[in-house]
């Protein structure tokens, strides 16, 4: 049985990683697909792939970080899909190293897109979701259970995606409107290229996920509205209980980036290994 049958998607970040693999999840449930990201040819090339391969894919190159192109992009996906049934807020950057280091227009980038946008994006596509009692998936992370060191703003933006989502969630609840928010740790999809040296030690003590198992879980949060799922899960509770005990985090934090530590050289070695 195919869950998503009829239905259109509109995702962003989709041309690589998690938002790539949500998209070929979603059209082999039977899903029209509508791909959202900067990059027009990769973005595209994907969008001919899927075709190729028999499934309904649109692609629509958008930066969400421009505010002011979402209701464009809304438009356009509902025009291409006869509607709007799911949104994946997927889309995210990162710039790493201590916060003084970091130039003030590349925090705002954070910002803007990894929480701004999908708050922005969600409000627009929320009449359309009503018509069809559809759902929203967040992809937030592990980064907003407990604080990172470096990653200051990239946390704080998490943190507030997934507040957002809890609270949207409560809100929607009785007009059927599921909102839901996936939590991955560590994911390898490229995120960390070129920037190895910047990610902490900490981040690579949590095993690390494709970005097709973290997918699987964007797909099933979609399909019961299960308002969180996390990878891995232990990562998950172990992380809020940082985040309440802060004393304890302290104590576990030497171990848990020697941990870290070894992960990442095996990581980069494998890395090197296979280019």
């Amino acid at each position: 049985m195919r869950r998503f049958d009829g239905q259109t998607a509109l995702i962003t970040g989709a041309s690589s990683g998690i938002g790539e693999a949500s998209a070929w999840r979603l059209a082999r449930e039977g899903a029209r697909v509508v791909l959202a990201a900067r990059g027009r040819e990769r973005l595209e090339a994907l969008a001919g792939r899927m075709r190729e391969a028999g499934h309904e894919a649109e692609a629509v190159p958008t930066d969400v970080g421009d505010l002011g192109a979402l209701a464009g992009l809304v438009a356009r996906a509902v025009e291409l899909g006869g509607g709007l049934d799911l949104l994946v807020n997927n889309a995210g950057v990162n710039h790493r190293g201590e916060l003084e280091r970091i130039a003030p227009e590349q925090l705002a980038q954070i910002v803007q897109v990894n929480l701004a946008a999908p708050i922005v994006l969600t409000r627009l596509a929320l009449p359309h979701l009503r018509a069809r009692r559809g759902a929203v998936v967040n992809v937030a992370s592990l980064a907003g259970r407990i604080p990172v060191v470096h990653e200051a703003t990239y946390s704080a933006t998490k943190f507030g995606l997934r507040a957002f989502t809890f609270a949207l969630a409560e809100e929607l609840r009785e007009a059927g409107v599921r909102v839901t928010v996936v939590s991955p740790g560590p994911v390898d999809t490229g995120f960390f290229d070129g920037h190895l040296d910047e990610v902490p030690d900490l981040v690579f003590s949590q095993p690390m996920s494709t970005a097709d198992e973290i997918a699987e879980l964007v797909i099933e949060c979609a399909a019961d509205g299960r308002v969180e799922r996390m990878r891995p899960r232990l990562g998950g509770y172990l992380a809020t209980l940082g985040y309440l005990l802060p004393s304890l985090r302290r104590v576990l934090l030497p171990t848990l980036e020697r941990k870290g530590r070894a992960a990442k050289a095996r990581y980069i070695a494998s890395r090197r290994g296979a280019s």
